[in-house]
């Protein structure tokens, strides 16, 4: 997983971006549950009041309640008020009775503005006061016992009493308290919703830019694999992990941007939020903790195993889904439907039987944790209405507590869904890595040669041997010839002696193992493969067209082509028909595979799209199979005339195909034993003479 995360690497100014959002939005949802606990709190038990600082107290009564205290404490609370009589302060004591209406011409005092240093020390002796007062009026309560914010919520009643006692309209103190802190509860919720969707943006954008980097380096690197590398991972494994493991990653990205970075925030923060409100329930979150942990490791110690078999499952499943696709004639002709109906069915039934039992161990994941959930807020209501009972705690606070414990269980809900994705994306992200890391056998040289450019594309194999990656035996052993420009050379032999092999070390599909192959006096070695394989036309084995159209197909190898040189080329493919056949012409529509286009039609376009490359050397992998004797003969004979500079290698099966050839090499269980033209090989060599007499009669051989 650790090895794909340089594709992150562009996109670490966002994702920084989203970090720092989503610890805003972390702290936005950490702190609405203590203005909710405020509005409990302040705005409906203590009628809107926060402070049990009086700002107003009637001269007498600030004689009375002063009595309870020292004399320091005494002269530091008288020093924090202003004694304002209603002659001498007629202005300011007229604006004090439009909110104390009963002050009756009293004379009071009231309090100054206060430093943030000074107000806590005014406070607690005002708290000390009032609960002395408190005291007196209730003998048999004991305050001591009482948490600091219990027994300010007895002070706060106190003053509420008091300031109604003066003419003050609580209802409207408590209305404006609890509109103005639930207005602000609004803005901060808005805020983190402006912040989840802004991460929620940029986790698509940083997700979706790299699935689409990873879908290009894989792209990229297969590009680049020799026949070796292709032959180590099948094509449906490719296809899958170009779209369905990328696709894995991409999911876990958007998640673990907004729940990986999210989850720890707000869980250790509500942790932290929780233990300031209440202490002595801290063990039930600890408790909670544990048995979620201890779930989740009993739940995916289950699962772990299965996410690692999905991936190769799903494989397995686009293998058969592909050979039945590109195999469906030949499985109707041979009436193996039913065969194939049940491969499919044992592949699909694998993987969805291993997809259904880990949706179900995870499916029981959420029930446990709602359980959990539901149990943890239980314990706390009771817990808290014992402490509540007993003034240790206040309402608002046991409300907030238990909405940092959900907070606290949803993280790790969060996590658990990280942890669902997790293993699986890193059996995708293992895979991928796989491709990405695949050592390329064949390597462009640090210093490479130029072609010779005065050169005509004269071929010299100078004992060349080839032996497979992990093979006992040589394929190809100690060949060696010359193929001239302006001849032709075919190459002959049975079924599996290395035909195709030969013409594919040109092009350096495969590189040999021992020897050298020159073209114009340079070792294709010490070339840049893009240069060598640009003077080459390659016509595979299996003819494959493009989805596009026949002009599209044509000018494949050569965009800049004009139309006489395309004109020449289908002229020698004996492609003109075919164009003539469509009423679009040139324009005609290839289909995917050009399936809409027989096996010969499809053969003459792709020898034709070679010619238009007009490159030195042609390479003709029995191009020529699916052609009619008439139309072999026609593109034979307008190949010599017309192509008289160009050096042609020509691989076939059918001797009347290669019969006039300049040379022919005959290839047997990878020697070359025989080598000459078709009259000095009827002579000499055993084993063309007997692929000849099998498929000709002696005067079609004479």
């Amino acid at each position: 997983m650790t090895k794909l995360i340089r594709f992150l690497k562009p996109f670490t100014l966002l994702v920084f971006i989203a970090i720092g959002l989503l610890y805003f939005q972390a702290m936005t949802d950490l702190a609405l549950p203590d203005y909710m606990s405020g509005i409990v709190n302040n705005g409906i038990q203590q009628g809107g009041y926060e402070t049990v600082t009086l700002e107003v107290v009637k001269a007498e009564d600030m004689e009375r309640m002063t009595m309870l205290l020292s004399r320091d404490e005494r002269s530091t609370v008288l020093n924090a008020y202003d004694q304002l009589d209603p002659v001498r302060d007629k202005a300011l004591y007229e604006e004090l009775t439009l909110v104390y209406t009963k002050l009756n011409q009293q004379s009071v005092y009231k309090i100054k503005p206060l430093d943030e240093g000074y107000q806590p020390v005014i406070e607690s002796i005002t708290t000390k006061m009032l609960l002395g007062i408190a005291k007196m009026q209730s003998a048999a309560i004991d305050f001591t016992k009482m948490n600091e914010q219990t027994q300010k919520q007895v002070a706060l009643g106190i003053v509420k009493t008091y300031n109604e006692q003066l003419g003050v309209d609580s209802v409207k103190v408590q209305r404006n308290y609890i509109m103005t802190t639930g207005g602000i509860m609004l803005l901060i919720a808005l805020a983190g919703a402006v912040a989840s969707i802004a991460v929620g943006f940029i986790a698509a954008r940083v997700a979706a830019g790299m699935g689409r980097n990873l879908r290009k380096a894989v792209f990229t690197k297969v590009a680049s694999f020799s026949n070796f590398e292709m032959d180590h991972f099948t094509t449906a494994s490719l296809i899958t992990r170009s779209t369905n493991d990328i696709t894995q990653i991409q999911n876990l990205m958007v998640m673990m941007i907004r729940m990986l970075f999210y989850a720890p925030i707000i869980g250790v923060g509500g942790v932290l939020k929780a233990l300031e409100k209440s202490n002595s329930m801290s063990w039930i979150i600890a408790l909670a903790v544990i048995v979620l942990l201890g779930v989740i490791a009993v739940v995916f110690s289950i699962a772990l195993p299965k996410f690692k078999a999905i991936q190769k499952m799903v494989d397995g499943l686009n293998r058969v889904i592909r050979e039945n696709l590109s195999g469906m004639m030949v499985i109707r002709a041979f009436n193996t439907q039913e065969f194939e109906e049940q491969r499919f069915d044992e592949a699909n039934q694998n993987l969805t039987k291993t997809n259904l039992f880990v949706n179900r161990i995870m499916a029981f994941l959420f029930p446990v944790m709602m359980i959990i959930l539901n149990g943890v807020m239980l314990l706390i209501v009771w817990v808290g209405a014992k402490q509540i009972e007993a003034s240790a705690m206040q309402v608002g606070d046991m409300m907030a507590f238990m909405q940092y414990a959900i907070q606290i269980i949803m993280a790790f809900l969060m996590l658990s869904m990280m942890f669902i994705m997790i293993p699986r994306a890193a059996v995708s992200a293992q895979r991928i890595s796989e491709v990405l890391d695949m050592e390329i056998m064949i390597h462009d040289p640090e210093k490479p040669e130029e072609i010779n450019p005065a050169g005509k594309g004269r071929v010299v194999f100078d004992n060349v041997s080839f032996k497979y990656p992990g093979a006992e035996e040589n394929m190809l052993k100690n060949i060696s010839f010359v193929a001239e420009p302006g001849k032709t050379t075919a190459i002959i032999g049975s079924t599996g002696c290395g035909k195709s092999t030969l013409v594919n070390l040109i092009p350096r599909f495969y590189d040999a193992t021992d020897g050298t192959i020159w073209i114009d006096g340079v070792s294709i070695h010490r070339m840049k493969q893009s240069d060598l394989r640009s003077i080459i036309g390659y016509v595979p084995q299996k003819a494959i067209l493009f989805s596009g159209t026949i002009e599209s197909n044509l000018k494949f190898g050569n965009q800049k082509a004009d139309e006489l040189v395309i004109e020449k080329a289908i002229d020698i493919a004996q492609a003109t028909e075919i164009i003539r056949e469509k009423n679009e012409g040139m324009l005609a529509p290839i289909s995917q595979g050009g399936t809409n286009v027989s096996g010969g039609q499809k053969q003459r376009l792709s020898i034709a799209r070679a010619l238009v490359k007009q490159p030195k050397i042609y390479i003709f992998d029995d191009s020529f199979s699916a052609l009619d004797f008439k139309t072999d003969s026609a593109l034979r004979s307008a190949m010599k005339t017309k192509m008289k500079e160009a050096t042609i290698l020509l691989v076939a099966q059918r001797v009347s195909t290669i019969k006039n050839a300049d040379q022919i090499l005959v290839l047997d269980e990878g020697f070359m034993v025989g080598h000459g033209t078709h009259s000095e090989l009827m002579d000499s060599c055993s084993t063309y003479r007997e692929i000849a007499m099998s498929q000709l009669s002696e005067e079609e051989l004479s």
